[in-house]
């Protein structure tokens, strides 16, 4: 907050001082379709604050001495290897780090069946920017035609013609039939040889030139849009995803296919995150604001965007429902079928670490800003849990919260008493607010089953996280040695435990059918191809959802789970034995403390973690970007957020601290990065380059404290540093809000649907 705000303009509210753009959001939007008053809101805030404030700190300063008894233990003992862990395993039960194993079993109710029943994508959407916030809303139902036609998914062997390209969209059509073969058979023919969709009675009547044939499974046709004997479109169903096939031969992809199909749209995004963490960019009130802002937008369906787009102004808004006439469904045939048209929608708050200092206590102390988190997102889901939205969101009555960077039972605990709280001064039922653990801190993963047991009623999902678990990996054992490389570490011991544990952990728990398990992010936007190759193996390991980063990724990533019956995978899964959590504790060291790198090797190291360092740094700090496509060092666009900042980092300072590199040579490194970050960005409107002044830029400094920094920085985090050189860059330039702009959910590829 600024000076001027904390000294007269801020508002005395509830005994806080409040920025004025958040009082006005609070009392202009949030409140007046709920009946609450800005003074209830702000008493009930300060409440809360006073409450759990200083149980974060307790929590905080727990953290922070079991750091340093792993610090001491690490220094003398180095870290044992894998057949030599029990004087450490002894060591982390006798401080507190390591707990008895519990055996929860969780009882959670009033979940919607798309967390509980229904596998499949889920998008991370940055709350900030409403157009993206609406497209990942929007991709619950995605055209399985642009995403074949306009990405590298399929081979392009042409350049495409202006227009419509038919040698493509004819690929394009192969490829569909070849998968509805293989999902949805015919009985003794192929959708290639379809020449016209109808119904006869309650089945499918597919046309070929030598008759109608049917389904092979007949219970996969769900229902039908406008006349059975000559259909708008056909909605097919298996394992309890939707594929819906529009029927119109005078759209030009419809009049080029066999039997006038125009689109193939399948049930894509089925959940959505929409993020005001590690996704945002959100230093002051303006900021949380814009974020607020989308998620009460959201919640009440009024969320609109206009936006430029192909020489015309687009204007976005929240999708309805999608109507059809029942066949083979609960409903009696005949019957309205109504299926949602949007994600169902969970909201990321920030973790216990963060303060916010667009709202201080009467002493000048910062606000625990998960208490304003929670507060605002319950206080708008009112709207949806009171019907009083244009759509539904929760049918069950739930309002979804992802918690991050919980360390240990206790933080959790934590959490869910302050939703208790929310719950009680909303006058909600009990549980009405579910949590997702994010299963991305060591502690955390070493003691799950504990974590879990601590929500057993409220917990919905838990959530493997590559980047942020293995940024606290290597800050945790920081004082034993070098760690190994960072692509090294997806095949290390400690990794592939934590990705198999977090399974068996859950489903011993009961998540089946009633939770989701969840694996992370695709990190390659444009990398479809690959994608397609390679995350299938993720529903295959009993994962229920995984993270993609756009509304195309999403509908080829439902591909996997049209593929894979993931209830039966973990039906498979709970028969195996739990994996040891003594795996977990392999520390993902370098053999010979790093003797058996070359120069070449340590140089190209360094080069790819400052690389990635300053092109997400430049972003955050000098345009309020929270997450975007960064280049790498090849001009590859990965998605970036940050928890790759807390991994690239966290790998620098160790290698530093452990002699691997010197400081003359990573300050080197680092201003010939910030060279070609600048070349990258270079069209980037309102870039400010960061090579013409690395003493003044602050993009740049805040890189560097990142790494000089990151042996002391708790957990190894970034927030910190971010939001400092962040406010010093807008007090700077002037400006009084976060950046609009990101390269992650908007997909501008080609399209022959539109």
């Amino acid at each position: 907050m600024s000076d001027a705000a904390q000294t007269g303009d801020a508002a005395q509210t509830g005994g806080l001082q409040v920025d004025p753009a958040l009082r006005a959001f609070v009392a202009d939007e949030l409140l007046p379709g709920v009946g609450l008053s800005p003074e209830w809101f702000w008493t009930t805030l300060a409440g809360l604050h006073e409450r759990f404030a200083p149980r974060a700190v307790e929590l905080l300063a727990r953290r922070d001495e079991l750091q340093a008894r792993l610090d001491a233990w690490h220094r003398e003992h180095g870290a044992p290897g894998e057949d030599e862990l029990d004087g450490y395993v002894d060591f982390l039960t006798e401080i507190g780090y390591l707990l008895p194993q519990e055996e929860p079993r969780i009882s959670v109710t009033g979940v919607d069946r798309e967390i509980a029943e229904v596998p499949g994508p889920q998008l991370v959407v940055p709350a900030t920017v409403p157009r993206y916030a609406l497209n990942a809303a929007n991709a619950r139902w995605g055209s399985l035609f642009d995403a074949l036609y306009g990405t590298d998914a399929l081979p392009l062997d042409h350049e495409l013609a202006r227009g419509y390209d038919e040698q493509r969209g004819a690929q394009v059509i192969a490829e569909a039939d070849r998968l509805l073969d293989a999902y949805f058979p015919l009985q003794g023919a192929s959708h290639a040889d379809i020449t016209a969709y109808r119904l006869d009675g309650a089945t499918l009547a597919a046309e070929t030139a030598d008759g109608a044939v049917g389904l092979a499974d007949a219970g996969q046709l769900a229902g039908y849009r406008g006349e059975p004997g000559s259909p708008d479109a056909v909605l097919l169903r298996r394992h309890n995803l939707h594929v819906e096939l529009t029927i119109d031969g005078g759209q030009r992809v419809g009049g080029q296919h066999h039997a006038h199909v125009a689109d193939v749209v399948l049930e894509s995004a089925v959940t959505t995150i929409v993020d005001l963490e590690d996704s945002v960019a959100t230093v002051d009130g303006p900021d949380k604001v814009g974020g607020y802002r989308a998620w009460l937008g959201l919640m009440t369906g009024e969320l609109e965007a206009s936006f430029p787009k192909g020489g015309k102004t687009v204007t976005r808004t929240v999708n309805g429902d999608r109507t059809y006439t029942a066949v083979n469904s609960d409903l009696a045939d005949g019957s309205e079928l109504v299926l949602p048209g949007r994600s169902l929608l969970l909201v990321r708050n920030v973790g216990h670490h963060m303060r916010l200092d667009a709202v201080r206590t009467a002493d000048g102390d910062p606000l625990l800003e998960e208490c304003l988190d929670i507060l605002v997102s319950a206080v708008a889901a009112l709207y949806d849990l009171r019907g009083l939205g244009r759509f539904s969101n929760s049918r069950s009555g739930s309002l979804y919260v992802v918690k991050p960077k919980m360390h240990g039972p206790d933080e959790v605990g934590l959490s869910v008493d302050l939703f208790t709280a929310v719950e009680q001064a909303l006058d909600l039922p009990p549980t009405t607010i579910k949590i997702g653990i994010m299963d991305e801190e060591r502690r955390t993963s070493v003691n799950l089953e504990a974590c879990v047991a601590r929500a057993a009623e409220r917990v919905i999902f838990v959530n493997t996280g590559f980047l942020d678990r293995t940024g606290d990996e290597i800050h945790t054992v920081f004082e034993a040695g070098p760690v190994i490389r960072k692509d090294d570490e997806k095949g290390s011991v400690w990794l592939q435990a934590y990705e198999n544990r977090n399974v068996d952990v859950a489903l011993r728990a009961g998540f089946a059918g009633h939770a989701q398990i969840g694996k992370g992010m695709w990190a390659q936007p444009a990398g479809m191809r690959a994608m397609l190759d390679t995350k299938g193996a993720q529903p295959k390991a009993g994962a229920n959802t995984a993270w993609v980063p756009s509304p195309t990724a999403a509908t080829l990533h439902a591909l996997h789970y049209l593929d894979t019956d993931v209830h039966a995978v973990q039906d498979e899964i709970a028969k195996r034995p739990l994996t040891d959590r003594r795996k977990l504790l392999v520390a993902p060291l370098l053999p010979e403390r790093g003797a058996q790198l070359t120069e070449e090797q340590k140089r190209h190291e360094l080069e790819t973690n400052a690389q990635s360092i300053l092109g997400y740094v430049v972003r955050w700090v000098g345009l309020g970007i929270g997450c975007s496509t960064v280049p790498d060092l090849e001009g590859v666009g990965l998605m970036e957020d940050r928890a790759t900042l807390r991994i690239s980092s966290q790998e620098i300072a160790n290698w530093l601290h452990h002699g691997l590199v010197d400081e003359a040579t990573v300050r080197d490194t680092f201003a010939r990065m910030a060279v070609l970050v600048d070349e990258q960005n270079a069209k980037e409107p309102g870039y400010a380059p960061m090579s013409k002044d690395l003493e003044h830029s602050p993009s740049f400094q805040a890189a560097l404290e990142l790494v000089f920094a990151g042996r002391q920085e708790p957990n190894g985090y970034t927030e910190r540093a971010l939001t400092h050189w962040r406010q010093q860059a807008k007090a700077g330039s002037g400006a009084d809000g976060g950046g609009t702009r990101t390269a992650v959910l908007d997909d501008a590829a080609p399209s022959p649907t539109d």
